[in-house]
């Protein structure tokens, strides 16, 4: 199957190998990494690649993981656009469909390093239909 980050590329030589423990090395895999984990509903690696002081971040791992998982299967998650890259932060635009209706979310995501490991940080979004 073709990855769900829409690189083009086949899942099992795009983002299965950071679902499966291996680590990210850039910011824009590890975006579009978590990208597809939402696709597939991977809650915990969305919970694994978000830095602790993201203010998405939540102490309360069982509660965070249902929110993660209720969004996962509410959503068809139809395309990603990369627009732009940087040292640390990610321009995209995610094309979704939720309670009937189609939306694009944008955002500006930054990203930090963790014991060398890339996390989520925050994004700037903005959301249209």
């Amino acid at each position: 199957m073709k990855c769900p980050c829409c690189s083009g590329l086949p899942y099992t030589q795009c983002c299965e190998p950071f679902h499966h423990g291996s680590e990210a090395p850039t910011p824009l895999q590890l975006m579009r990494s978590r990208y597809s984990a939402y696709a597939l509903g991977l809650s915990s690696y969305i919970q694994k690649t978000t830095h602790p002081n993201s203010p998405y971040f939540d102490s309360d791992t069982m509660r965070w993981r249902k929110d993660i998982e209720e969004f996962c299967h509410t959503t068809k998650f139809l395309t990603l656009e990369i627009r732009g890259t940087g040292e640390k932060w990610v321009s995209f635009a995610a094309h979704l469909f939720q309670n009937g209706n189609a939306y694009t979310l944008e955002e500006i995501s930054q990203f930090e390093q963790v014991d060398s490991h890339w996390r989520y940080l925050k994004g700037k979004v903005s959301i249209s239909s």
